[in-house]
């Protein structure tokens, strides 16, 4: 049974699409080298994101400036913001009452070449973060560049990055939302490095097990209830 088990779950696997969040892999050299699932390039004009149930791309709302997100952004399969990673954000921001916002963790990847479509998969080299805090929430921002690329390929941590390529990407997150009047509660209490990156990455994908569970186990686990109940 568990050989005709691991063959129709390769099957489902190469017939149908995954969900960008649930059933692609964080990646095999994570916390290192992570799937991004890119929702937005820096020429849109729309805000964009996946709808969680259906996995779709959908439209969030307009963007409301004309500076538009400064590099790709999506978010890390498998990962989840919650208890772990509010903890963490907590331990180094000495504040209280921290919650995860429950999403996936967000990753912005910086590269010099221009992609020219969103709703794409990207392999991203860790190289550090935001620590931002938005109405309370813990709203990491992994920075990572293309894996690859020719300007920023080789950089190992966000120190080696030129200032004002961090400023602009802090810049936008900082005032997105200024004609929503909540721009307030949101701020960016620390701009780390890679080691601390790899901490949020890590604790994101425990919330998310620790949310969710492993879909692999849980698809062969229901696979051999159907099996048995059919013998």
């Amino acid at each position: 049974m568990k050989e005709e088990i691991e063959s129709l779950i390769g099957a489902l696997n190469n017939r149908f699409t995954a969900h960008p969040w649930h059933g692609i892999s964080i990646g095999d050299k994570s916390p290192e080298i992570v799937n991004a699932f890119i929702e937005i390039i820096p020429e849109d004009a729309i805000k964009y994101e996946v709808d969680k149930d259906s996995g779709y791309i959908m439209v969030d709302r307009p963007q409301k400036f004309s500076n538009h997100m400064p590099c790709m952004y999506g978010f890390v399969p498998q990962t989840y913001c919650d208890t772990k990673v509010a903890e963490f954000c907590a331990e180094k921001t000495g504040r209280e009452d921290i919650v995860g916002d429950h999403d996936p963790l967000d990753i912005c990847v910086l590269s010099e070449r221009n992609v020219s479509r969103g709703g794409i998969l990207a392999e991203a080299k860790v190289i550090g973060g935001f620590r931002m805090i938005d109405g309370g929430e813990a709203d990491d921002k992994i920075i990572a560049v293309l894996k690859g690329d020719q300007a920023y390929g080789e950089m190992s941590d966000i120190s080696q990055m030129p200032k004002m390529v961090i400023d602009r990407v802090k810049h936008f997150f900082l005032t997105y939302k200024d004609l929503e009047g909540t721009s307030k509660n949101v701020e960016i209490t620390h701009v780390y490095g890679k080691d601390e990156a790899l901490e949020v990455i890590k604790r994101s994908n425990e919330d998310y097990v620790s949310k969710f569970g492993d879909a692999n186990e849980q698809l062969k686990a229901a696979l051999e209830r159907f099996f048995t109940v059919k013998a």
